[in-house]
């Protein structure tokens, strides 16, 4: 209420920004509903498409908001005398959102015609008309009943800080006693609303908050491989929406909200159809990974050093099966072929023998030339592992391109016997080097230099805010010395 009171009397370009503000981000919260408008900012405004919901712009509305009721709120304290001179504005404003609330709870159905979606009703039409009927039915009910409750907890709230108003312009609460009763009102009305998403059964005790992953003997047979770096595929759960095989292992699934979009892509195009033919293969051929042709049925998981799986068993139980199909950490290629865009790279894994082969898009070939058929000769293999810093030791006759088992981002660096190499990327998400023949030693880093900048940075700024606050008290003391 407070805001729309302040559109009333407050005055200066605050007041519109705060409202232009407000309406814009509404207005692209409605994402697909207004899409000319999220398409233009999706285009011109950086950082916009990397918003995981369109919903997200509302947190300018939850700011702009409330500090143009904080000021509406300030010109009623800095002059009363704008409550008596325009109290139509106070009704108005009390109308247009408690009157509206009241009118949302006394009649939903009258404003708001079904509270089930249309892709809900298609999801839903699966069962028999006598049973559909009642689901619908029920589902309304209960969704009109949360938000008639809703309605009625804001008209309750909206009218008790309109009291506390009112009782202010007749000078029956000072000034501090109202703002103290409307920040508890506030705190009331956010308390029982955070309650719904951080509630009592949420916090646990100490003891089973830190009580690590419980290992089971899956993750002790898969523990007993002392190799420097491989990966897991769990089959046993919800690949990409667990985090708890990553407890223990480097896994190629798990979830996290901000996936890098060309492993979703690799997922999407790859992984999950290769995840299907891999279940059924390993059950025809009952668990005898040496029967299953695993170069042609998920030739993508294999490139990314899938070195165990985790199969479902009966009654909860499950095996972990070693892959003898995985690339390994790294390999030497004997052609590397060229697209032209990220739509033909990707493509093309489909068509290539990744043992042998690579993709890469065009931009790179200055950095990986033409690779050479491989001699007699050409191993890769990893002497050393940090997760910002890998080694390897390199032997080839002929030399060629040598592709990495691991991601490639901005940042990385290499260096080839000591001397800098640039990195380059193959099959849509690898890290990939060209080498001379011979044996190398073969240094992949992570240590950004926009790292060693921000830390300089605040090491500047700590030094500076010392040297501010010994001037100060500095000051302070010469000017008490003076004084006595």
């Amino acid at each position: 209420m407070l805001f729309i009171l302040g559109l009333f009397i407050v005055k200066g370009p605050m007041k519109w920004a705060l409202l232009a503000a407000t309406v814009l981000s509404v207005a692209l919260s409605w994402g697909k509903n207004m899409m000319w408008l999220t398409d233009l900012f999706i285009d011109y405004m950086p950082l916009y498409a990397k918003f995981r919901t369109v919903a997200s712009i509302l947190v300018v509305a939850e700011f702009t908001i409330p500090l143009l009721a904080m000021l509406a709120l300030k010109k009623i304290i800095d002059e009363p005398e704008v409550l008596t001179q325009k109290i139509k504005y106070v009704y108005a404003s009390f109308g247009l959102t408690a009157g509206i609330a009241l009118l949302f709870a006394l009649m939903p159905s009258v404003f708001f015609g079904s509270f089930v979606s249309s892709d809900e009703i298609r999801a839903l039409s699966q069962f028999p008309p006598q049973q559909l009927n009642p689901i619908l039915a029920d589902l309304t009910a209960v969704r009109q009943a949360i938000f008639k409750a809703d309605c009625w907890r804001s008209f309750w709230i909206i009218l008790i800080g309109t009291a506390f108003l009112l009782l202010y312009k007749a000078k029956k609460l000072k000034a501090e006693y109202m703002i103290g009763a409307l920040t508890l009102l506030c705190l009331i009305d956010m308390w029982q609303v955070n309650k719904r998403y951080l509630y009592d059964d949420m916090f646990v005790e100490a003891s089973v908050r830190d009580q690590p992953q419980p290992m089971d003997s899956t993750d002790q047979l898969i523990l007993q491989d002392k190799g420097l770096d491989y990966r897991v595929l769990n089959l046993a759960s919800n690949t990409f929406n667990e985090n708890e095989t990553s407890y223990y292992h480097k896994s190629i699934g798990g979830y996290h909200a901000a996936k890098l979009r060309r492993y979703q892509e690799l997922i999407e195009a790859y992984i999950a159809p290769e995840m299907q033919g891999l279940m059924q293969a390993v059950a025809q051929a009952g668990g005898d990974m040496t029967r299953v042709k695993g170069d042609s049925i998920y030739p993508v998981i294999n490139m990314l050093n899938t070195k165990y799986f985790i199969m479902p068993l009966q009654n909860n139980q499950k095996v972990p099966l070693l892959n003898p199909y995985a690339l390994g950490n790294a390999w030497m290629v004997d052609k590397v072929t060229y697209a032209n865009n990220a739509n033909e790279e990707l493509d093309a894994l489909a068509k290539l023998n990744l043992r042998h082969e690579a993709v890469a898009d065009k931009r790179f070939e200055s950095v990986l030339g033409t690779s050479t058929q491989q001699g007699t000769v050409a191993k890769a293999e990893l002497t050393k592992y940090a997760p910002n810093q890998l080694h390897y030791t390199v032997e080839s006759d002929k030399g060629g391109v040598l592709v990495f088992s691991e991601v490639y981002y901005p940042g990385w660096t290499a260096t080839v016997d000591g001397q800098p190499t640039e990195l380059g990327r193959v099959n849509y998400l690898l890290r990939a080097l060209a080498l001379k023949p011979g044996k190398h030693e073969v240094v992949l880093s992570f240590f950004p230099k926009s790292l060693d900048r921000t830390e300089s940075v605040a090491y500047f700024a700590y030094v500076a805010l010392l040297l501010l606050i010994a001037a100060t008290l500095y000051l302070d003391w010469r000017r008490k010395k003076k004084e006595a």
